[in-house]
């Protein structure tokens, strides 16, 4: 029984890996975009400038996502094909892949075309910087830097916290990384509302991105980089960038491309200086493509590792 469970959640782990890569995202009725309506609606409710109340809203919303987890995980536990085929839904719903290369894939054409203001609307789509103070080469360092940071954060992550827990470890780390991206800033409303969202972010996704800058300096020869040059990056430059995980993925993407990432940002009229990552010259558009090639092979690594460290973690328990 414990090894027909073990083969179970590994498969479904790569059946839902398969279903992102020729999908993606749902257009419609996404279980993510239901969440954060359903988050925005309590936060109506409960907010205030205070920890102790963003510390609620994380721990319902999250301990929320564990439960529906636990509960889909319970009424599938004994029916194998059932729960793979469960496990596989969950996989797909959380992770964002294909998603991410089509809106870089996007962003790229209208700069080939150039679209500067088409570029510039696309990109909105993946950061939270202005836009508009960007020329071609800054959109297509904003895309790249985003390539990078949400192929940890939409599909390494998941992976791995699917293979360590579960339906229920797939549906809380998307919880987790869901609410920081709309509470977990460092801005006049959510510095103490958002802060327990950051935190635990950081935390969900402190193993992810190292694993994703592991995958990252492997495949750095499949785009023509050299894997020393990542390494160098991550260890020279990574504690630059003001996050612990963001600036350790993104310096491995421009090592492992040849490219120089970072940089100053402006975020609604104020200038953060996130430090230069990597050795070489600023992304140009053409450069999305590598980041693009480089993403889905750390993708797929990301699949075989968290497939195989399921069965490993299976066998032990």
């Amino acid at each position: 029984m414990a090894a027909r469970r073990t083969g179970v959640l590994a498969a479904g782990l790569g059946l839902g890996w398969l279903a992102d890569q020729l999908l993606g995202d749902p257009r419609r009725w996404h279980p993510v975009a239901g969440f954060g309506q359903l988050a925005v609606a309590l936060e109506q409710r409960r907010y205030a400038d205070d920890r102790t109340r963003g510390v609620l809203h994380e721990a319902v919303l999250v301990g929320g996502a564990l439960l529906l987890g636990g509960a889909i995980q319970r009424v599938v536990r004994d029916r194998p094909v059932l729960s793979v085929l469960a496990t596989g839904a969950a996989t797909w719903a959380v992770l964002g892949g294909r998603s991410l290369a089509r809106e870089s894939e996007a962003i790229a054409a209208r700069l080939a075309a150039d679209d500067l203001p088409g570029a510039r609307a696309r990109v909105a789509n993946l950061v939270s910087r202005d836009p508009q103070s960007l020329d071609a080469d800054g959109v297509a360092r904003a895309a790249l830097e985003s390539v990078a940071e949400n192929t940890s954060d939409a599909v390494v992550a998941p992976l791995l916290w699917g293979a360590v827990a579960g339906i229920p470890g797939l549906l809380g780390y998307r919880a987790i990384n869901t609410l920081d991206a709309m509470v977990g800033y460092r801005n006049d409303r959510y510095r103490n509302f958002g802060w327990a969202a950051a935190k635990l972010d950081d935390l969900a996704n402190w193993l992810p991105a190292r694993l994703t800058a592991a995958l990252a300096t492997a495949a750095a020869p499949l785009v023509g980089g050299d894997p020393s040059d990542a390494v160098r990056a991550v260890r020279e430059h990574s504690g630059q960038h003001p996050s612990p995980n963001g600036g350790v993925v993104e310096a491995a993407f421009a090592g492992a491309l040849g490219v120089r990432l970072g940089g100053c940002n402006t975020y609604g009229g104020v200038v953060e200086d996130r430090g230069e990552l990597g050795f070489g010259p600023a992304p140009a558009p053409a450069d999305l493509a590598r980041a693009n090639r480089l993403a889905l092979a750390v993708s797929a690594g990301a699949a075989a590792v968290t497939v195989a460290l399921a069965m490993s973690l299976g066998r032990r328990r």
